[in-house]
């Protein structure tokens, strides 16, 4: 009998161990979740191949439904397997195959309170959600007051991440804004510029284990936009809420929504190289379209002149020459950038309209996004802000043939500002207009969420090449982050491709441009933006040689498949992009030096391509054309000149 009761013993032991930890694996099984408990508090643990990629990460949160965060049982948890085939038609690829398998535990707290946990493991991403469910003592509004969930790195890691903007900072207050500069391999423990943590995605460098990028998606108006910490002493970020001071002091820093409450998905994407981070659709996966319509927003390539042209470009001749422009370069649309409510005016702008009608080009017009949570006194203002004012000016942008806006100068990440843009995106819907963020957040699954949503830029973009030399200096390298980090996860409004040597409307005046014009090609691919904005100006045309603009009249912006080549993030990138049959290869090199490079090319093989690259001795920033037919041999040697590039293409 006693005999008996010590093996009840252990086999309830036992069980009670094996009940407190659980594990799911990717399909392929080279990725390994761990979920447990210890001392009640919830954890997690990744591993790639066997080597640990996170170490002890804390889950749980805390809100008005239950605090999460201590005395934590796992009382349950449920296995699937999910599988499910989507389009997307303003993405970097036009249909993913989606195989996860998913864990789901659920948690009860001392108040016998429950929080639902998902786990979605693909062979190259972990995605995760807390999901509070309705119950007899919970069944309104939920507020969750904090997420603990944390990312514990190995030592030895290093950091390509960009920091968080005080609140109400930089220029006219409109930070924070995802416009910093990235650190470049510093040591995860070393504090933010501003001792306020990142903003997503983070990409960190886990030595020779790989590489490990995370971020958030599936945010609307039911959530705010989190971001992380500064590291612990021991590597230890931890996801942190909006701070008060965003949106001007307006809104909780807190997330309400009707039971049953989900919170966004954190994504995780890890390998040994970076082609699981360039070629990951994680941020689309785990969302699904939140508006249901017939109509078509077309993606496309735009002139635009302010970025080089500037405020004073804002009138209805210089408007003209730039549609005349975008026909000649068979763009899509026009960008017609801020105060032309002022410099045109709306009864000019629909003459303007109807001109670029006749030259087959859609108009797309600035808002300043504002209330009052900051001071940019750029116009049109105080139209998109409310409900009212909004669908009064976008029934008259309806009714005379814009195509889209870009809005500027948002006030941070609070749900009180995400609403804003799900309102906005939604009611833009209704009316047929596509939709540009600038000074924004991260968008978060928004291609997939909303059929109108085309691009943001939530980056230190092009501007800055205009306004800072310093800028310029480092723009080569910078451009070969950027793939790596922000543009992985979503369609990234840089505004690139530029030929003026000058960044001015006067030959002989603002910062100089740094890079080779076969860099210049090579960004209209490694950048993708569903709206492309160009940086060029007419009289390239006339200054450069026709093949340049025979290949822009042709990229894509979208595109139907996206592979990683080869890169580096600082030093240089190469990425090969497919629409239809037809394949774009472009490389840059962010190194002030020359760079030969050989790498395979498959997807080329037996076809005749054209090449456009950097003059072979290196000097100067003038191009070179060339064709060459691929056989069974399909290693190409690549010859970049220091800040160069090249682009070789599938005519």
């Amino acid at each position: 009998m006693r005999l008996f009761l010590i093996s009840l013993f252990f086999v309830s032991l036992t069980n009670s161990f094996q009940a407190q930890s659980v594990s799911a694996l990717s399909p392929d099984k080279n990725i390994k979740l761990e979920v447990f408990v210890s001392d009640g508090n919830a954890y997690y643990s990744l591993f790639y191949q066997k080597d640990q990629f996170l170490d002890k990460s804390a889950l749980g949160l805390v809100s008005s439904a239950g605090d999460f965060s201590k005395g934590l049982k796992l009382a349950d948890h449920t296995s699937a397997k999910i599988q499910e085939s989507y389009q997307l038609n303003r993405s970097k690829v036009s249909q993913v195959n989606y195989k996860a398998n998913e864990l789901k535990c659920i948690f009860t707290n001392p108040a016998n309170d429950t929080l639902n946990i998902i786990f979605r493991v693909t062979n190259t991403d972990v995605a995760f959600s807390y999901l509070i469910p309705k119950s007899k003592k919970n069944n309104a509004d939920c507020t969750v007051e904090k997420e603990i969930t944390g990312f514990k790195l190995p030592i030895g890691t290093t950091t390509f991440i960009t920091p968080q903007a005080p609140p109400s900072s930089g220029w006219q207050k409109t930070k924070p804004s995802y416009e910093e500069e990235y650190t470049r391999e510093e040591p995860v423990r070393t504090k933010s510029q501003y001792g306020l943590g990142y903003t997503f995605p983070a990409l960190f460098h886990l030595d020779d284990k790989g590489w490990l990028l995370i971020s958030e998606t599936g945010v609307s108006d039911t959530y705010v936009g989190t971001r992380l910490s500064d590291a612990s002493s021991d590597g230890i970020y931890t996801v942190t809420f909006p701070q008060e001071g965003e949106n001007n002091n307006q809104g909780p820093v807190t997330a309400t929504a009707v039971l049953p409450m989900q919170t966004s998905w954190k994504t995780i994407t890890l390998g040994r190289t970076l082609k699981p981070i360039v070629e990951s659709t994680a941020s689309t996966d785990v969302v699904k379209p939140l508006v249901k319509t017939s109509k078509i927003f077309d993606a496309g390539r735009a002139s635009w002149s302010w970025i080089v042209w500037q405020d004073e470009s804002c009138n209805y001749n210089d408007q003209k020459i730039f549609i005349d422009l975008a026909a000649d370069m068979k763009c899509e649309f026009i960008l017609i950038d801020a105060l032309w409510d002022t410099n045109i005016g709306k009864e000019k702008m629909a003459e303007l309209i109807n001109y670029a009608k006749s030259k087959n080009v859609g108009v797309l017009l600035w808002y300043n996004s504002n209330g009052n949570w900051n001071t940019a006194p750029q116009t049109p203002k105080d139209k998109m802000n409310t409900a009212e004012a909004r669908r009064k000016e976008m029934q008259w942008l309806q009714e005379i043939g814009v195509k889209g806006l870009k809005i500027d100068f948002f006030g941070g990440d609070k749900q009180t500002t995400m609403k804003l843009y799900h309102d906005i995106l939604t009611d833009a819907a209704e009316f047929g207009l596509n939709i540009n963020f600038h000074g924004t957040t991260l968008p978060r699954g928004w291609e997939r969420m909303y059929p109108n949503y085309m691009t943001s830029e939530a980056v230190l973009a092009s501007e800055n090449l205009v306004f800072q030399q310093a800028f310029s200096d480092r723009y080569p390298s910078t451009a070969t982050i950027y793939p790596f980090t922000r543009n992985a996860v979503s369609s990234m409004d840089f505004g690139p491709v530029f030929l003026n040597k000058r960044l001015h409307r006067n030959p002989n005046k603002g910062t100089i441009r740094k890079t080779t014009d076969a860099f210049e090609m090579a960004t209209a691919v490694i950048f993708f933006s569903a709206v492309q904005h160009w940086g060029l100006t007419p009289e390239n045309l006339k200054e450069k040689p026709a093949y340049l603009f025979d290949y822009l009249k042709s990229v894509p912006t979208v595109w139907d498949e996206t592979r990683f080549i080869e890169g580096y993030p600082g030093k240089y990138c190469v990425i090969a992009r497919r629409k239809n049959t037809k394949w774009y290869i472009a490389a840059i090199n962010g190194e002030n030096s020359t760079k030969k490079i050989t790498v395979n090319l498959p997807m080329l093989k037996g076809k005749n391509v054209s090449i456009i690259s950097d003059i072979s001795d290196g000097n100067g920033q003038e191009s070179k054309f060339s064709t060459q037919k691929f056989g069974k041999e399909t290693k190409f040697n690549l010859e970049l000149s220091a800040n160069g590039g090249s682009v070789l293409y599938i005519p």
